[in-house]
C-alpha cells in the first residue's frame, strides 16, 4: 500500500473507491425499494460514509507515493495517522447522519456494511497464488 512504487496507476484503495462509488446508487435504489425515500437516503448516506473513509486512505496513499524519499518510520507514522484519521471521519460522519440528519439507523448501517463489502469485491481476483508464474503476454 505505501510502497512508493509510482508505476501503479490503479492501486487497491482506488479500486475499492471505484467499487464503492458503483455501490452507492445500487444501495440507494435497494433502500428506496424496501423502505421508501427515507431508507434510500440512509442507505446512500451509509455507502457515502464508507466511500469518504476510503478516499481519506487514497489521499494518504497518494501523499506517500509523491515522496519516495521518506523513510520507513515516516511512512509508518503516516499509516498510523491515516488509520486515526479514518476512524475520526467515520465516527464524525456517522454521528452527523444519526444525530444531526436523523437518518434511519438500520439502512444507514446496512449501507455502510455494503460499502465495506466493496473492499471484498474489489480485492476478489486481483492476486495470483504465491509462487505462480506471471501470465504470459499475448
Amino acid at each position: 500500500m505505501f510502497s512508493g512504487n509510482q508505476r501503479i496507476v490503479l492501486t487497491a484503495p482506488r479500486k475499492v473507491a471505484w467499487a464503492q462509488a458503483a455501490l452507492l446508487p445500487c444501495a440507494a435504489l435497494l433502500g428506496g425499494w424496501t423502505t421508501g425515500f427515507a431508507g434510500a437516503m440512509a442507505a446512500g448516506y451509509g455507502v457515502a460514509v464508507g466511500l469518504v473513509v476510503t478516499l481519506a486512505l487514497v489521499r494518504r496513499e497518494a501523499q506517500a507515493m509523491r515522496h519516495p524519499e521518506w523513510d520507513q518510520h515516516r511512512l509508518f507514522r503516516l499509516f498510523i495517522l491515516a488509520g486515526v484519521e479514518r476512524l475520526g471521519v467515520l465516527a464524525g460522519l456517522l454521528l452527523i447522519g444519526l444525530a444531526g440528519l436523523e437518518l434511519a439507523p438500520l439502512p444507514l448501517l446496512l449501507g455502510l456494511m455494503a460499502s465495506q463489502l466493496g473492499w471484498l469485491a474489489a480485492s476478489a481476483g486481483t492476486r495470483r497464488p504465491t509462487g505462480s508464474p506471471p501470465a504470459a503476454a499475448e
